[in-house]
């Protein structure tokens, strides 16, 4: 019997979107043996390198070391990540081999209990792209960093640390706390962050992956991520770069897509929306075009 190891982190966001994976894996493959294994990563335990940052709003790759160390030892076979967590350029020999089905792409407004929009003077957010998108909004209200899991900031909310959160709604609804949201931002108000609502499956380069990854790709996440992090790895995207991309496809056009951009410096001022549209064949070159233009309007071609 053919047996598959996922790595995952412990967090139950992370075992609850590894879960999905597995089922539809085994759905696709009943008689196969499915092994979840839980890891323990650098951003799992020390928050440390978020406060030494230069920007305390967000850095990328605390969360998948451990996961590829795994992979290249050959510890698991596969490792399934959050896409927005991966840094916009991965190791060419853990490469990134599928792209599932996205979920609800969108941030979502959670208000503490008792709290309406108009009351909120304090908001917990965990990335520059968020926070500089919003400013301004909800009678400028004060936007401070909150870290932890989707719980433990919950849970931070409810003891009154903040008025209300942002949090992406894919992870909400994954965790059947879809009804804690308030108000769901549309993808053009608050540009989600690369690859938002998209789980990645992560392999060995050079290894034989049988029938059962082709359970887990879809043919518009593949191209809506490979526009996206076009974009953002053009842009410098990785640790803590304020970059949203959020591609769009409709669903009677296997053709097009369009690529919706959010580009920040804020040392120089500059904030930065746009939008292209282009062959869906041709999402990586959509992707570096938009951040070309971007680069440009923003005098750094």
């Amino acid at each position: 019997m053919k047996t598959i190891r996922f790595g995952t982190r412990k967090s139950a966001l992370a075992l609850a979107q590894t879960r999905i994976i597995m089922d539809a894996v085994k759905r696709a493959h009943p008689g196969y043996q499915l092994e979840l294994v839980p890891i323990v990563t650098t951003g799992d335990l020390n928050m440390k390198p978020f406060s030494e940052a230069s920007d305390k709003f967000g850095i990328k790759g605390l969360f998948t070391q451990e996961l590829e160390e795994a992979l290249r030892e050959g510890r698991i076979d596969a490792a399934v990540h959050s896409l927005k967590d991966v840094p916009a350029h991965v190791a060419p020999d853990l490469p990134l081999i599928a792209y599932f089905h996205r979920d609800d792409a969108r941030d979502a407004l959670v208000l503490r209990n008792g709290i309406t929009e108009d009351d909120v003077h304090t908001i917990g957010c965990s990335s520059a792209r968020r926070r500089i998108q919003l400013q301004g909004s909800f009678n400028n209200a004060q936007i401070v960093p909150v870290r932890g899991n989707v719980e433990t900031r919950l849970r931070k909310l409810d003891e009154g640390q903040f008025d209300a959160l942002i949090l992406a709604a894919a992870g909400l609804k994954r965790l059947g706390l879809e009804g804690r949201s308030e108000f769901y931002f549309s993808t053009e108000d608050l540009i989600p962050a690369p690859g938002q609502g998209i789980l990645a499956v992560q392999g060995r380069a050079g290894q034989e992956y049988d029938d059962w990854i082709g359970a887990l790709k879809d043919d518009k996440s593949t191209d809506s991520a490979i526009a996206e992090r076009a974009f953002s790895a053009r842009l410098g995207g990785g640790c803590a770069a304020p970059v949203g991309a959020y591609a769009h496809i409709w669903s009677d056009d296997s053709v097009n897509l369009e690529l919706f951009g959010f580009f920040a410096d804020e040392s120089r001022g500059i904030k930065l929306y746009g939008s292209l549209t282009g062959p869906r064949t041709e999402a990586r070159e959509v992707g570096e075009r938009l951040a070309e233009r971007f680069l440009k309007e923003a005098g750094l071609a």
